[in-house]
């Protein structure tokens, strides 16, 4: 008899992802595929959603089946992030990603993309039937389905966001996250090498996704999302609100999570690699000069402010910063700066929602961070949180499982769905003897953003006026086949 499996995907930043995984937890196959992010300089980050879908085809296609029965399905994926689709649920533009500067209001949700939209392309919301965030345009691709995913202390958009430009409809009906949406279509399953008629739940953002599936279950349990932005988030048992965090009720049933989600903590990494060294060195290779350098990069400092900053500063004008150079810094210290920056940042989220009393009793690791220890160890000694390494570091895809196990009734609740798929491989305690630097460093790192901050607003209003023109939408993007 084939073993009853759960598949989990995930339309991340830079990458999608897919995993198989049994009802322990097990991962029987996970494969990353990549996509380009379309950057301009008036803040623009569009993708082709398109390559979307290419890449979770060709993803689920490598994965191993043999001797295996895939019972659900579930979605989730980077937020907020705007998908506008035709009739046919083919996109009539780029997707707007979380990463997009230019909504008017200067913030960071999917309503005020909505209003961009509406306010400068009003042509796709005329062409659209659909706009909607990119987990639930995986739902409708799977399933032929539109919804709104909510969780519980979401509330659904109201069309009255797009300012009178086009039908009220173009927003989906909310469903509650975690049930069941729909049966996976045909055209879909042929394309995805799957049977048609399995079982697709609706899903929610990765962030969340990732507290599931880094194990986070009782007050206390805090996690580093990861990914290209980072986020810090812990579990209390009682609502919390403090300025410049958020605070809402958790996946899990008589829990609270209180944090933030930064915007490049781990993009910035990537960008180290790729664009400022030119990709000529592997992470392993960086990771391995970094870890000669003291703690402190010996007063290099980094604000991984690389696509400016949600929590705790929300300022879409910060930008990144190296700052203290000297003629003895090296490569290694470059990368040990980048390192300690996101480190930083975490604790820069954290101080607050400790001194408003609550506790961390230790800090998860979820996606790229978790498979470097190097970078473990500099996030328990800046944070000073003992540092726990999941068994599964793609924690938002095993997120997306248990979700999916719980949508269609192999396990009974989501707090089941942590304890019998999650599990913790290694532990690193902070070493004691790092603190002294890390104070210091952490005290240059917190009055580098006040003292730049008329600096980065004066730049940035300066790069809108010399901003070339928008580039032309051009057609609307190909239907939705997989490559």
């Amino acid at each position: 008899m084939a073993e009853q499996v759960v598949l989990g995907l995930d339309i991340g930043t830079t990458e999608a992802k897919a995993g198989l995984f049994g009802l322990d937890g097990r991962p029987l196959g996970i494969v990353h595929e990549p996509y380009p992010t379309d950057l301009g300089p008036d803040g623009r980050a569009e993708q082709d959603p398109t390559d979307w879908w290419s890449a979770l085809a060709r993803c689920v296609k490598a994965i191993d089946r043999s001797g295996l029965d895939v019972v659900a399905i579930c979605g989730v994926g980077q937020g907020p992030t705007l998908v506008a689709v035709d009739g046919s649920a083919r996109p009539v533009r780029p997707a707007i990603t979380w990463q997009d500067r230019r909504a008017p209001n200067g913030g960071f949700g999917l309503e005020s993309r909505l209003a961009w939209l509406a306010a400068e392309d009003p042509d796709a919301v005329g062409r659209a039937r659909w706009l909607l965030g990119a987990w639930d345009a995986l739902g409708l691709w799977l399933t032929g389905r539109a919804v709104s995913s909510l969780q519980r202390h979401e509330s659904a958009i109201s069309p009255d966001v797009l300012g009178g430009r086009g039908a009220p409809d173009r927003i989906p009906p909310p469903v509650p996250v975690g049930t069941v949406i729909g049966l996976l279509r045909d055209d879909s399953a042929d394309l995805l090498g799957l049977s048609a008629g399995i079982p697709v739940v609706a899903g929610v953002n990765d962030g969340t996704a990732s507290m599931l599936g880094a194990g986070l279950l009782e007050a206390g349990d805090a996690v580093d999302t990861g990914g290209a932005s980072g986020g810090f988030g812990v579990y209390v048992d009682r609502p919390l609100e403090l300025p410049g965090v958020f605070s809402a009720p958790a996946p899990i049933d008589g829990r609270w999570v209180v944090g933030g989600a930064m915007a490049a903590t781990g993009a910035a990494l990537d960008w180290l690699r790729e664009a400022f060294l030119g990709g000529r060195w592997t992470l392993e290779e960086l990771f391995a000069e970094a870890a000669v350098v003291p703690a402190g990069a010996e007063g290099l400092v980094f604000l991984p402010y690389l696509a400016g900053e949600r929590a705790p500063i929300f300022d879409e004008a910060a930008r990144g910063v190296l700052f203290g150079f000297q003629l003895g810094h090296t490569r290694g210290h470059v990368v040990r700066a980048v390192l300690e920056g996101a480190a930083f940042a975490i604790r820069h989220v954290a101080e607050p929602i400790l001194a408003a009393g609550a506790a961390v009793t230790e800090l998860r690791l979820a996606g790229g961070p978790s498979r470097s220890d190097l970078w473990g160890r500099i996030k328990a000694d800046v944070t000073g949180f003992t540092v726990a390494i999941p068994r599964v570091d793609e924690t938002a895809v095993l997120g997306a499982a248990i979700l999916g196990s719980v949508g269609v009734g192999l396990l009974p609740d989501r707090a089941t769905g942590v304890r019998q798929m999650t599990a913790v491989e290694r532990r690193i305690a902070p070493d004691p003897a790092t603190r002294g630097v890390y104070d210091a460093r952490y005290t240059t790192y917190r009055a580098l953003y006040p003292a730049l901050r008329p600096t980065f607003a004066a730049l940035a209003a300066d790069a809108r006026v010399d901003a070339p023109a928008a580039s032309p939408f051009g057609a609307p993007a190909g239907p939705l086949d997989a490559k």
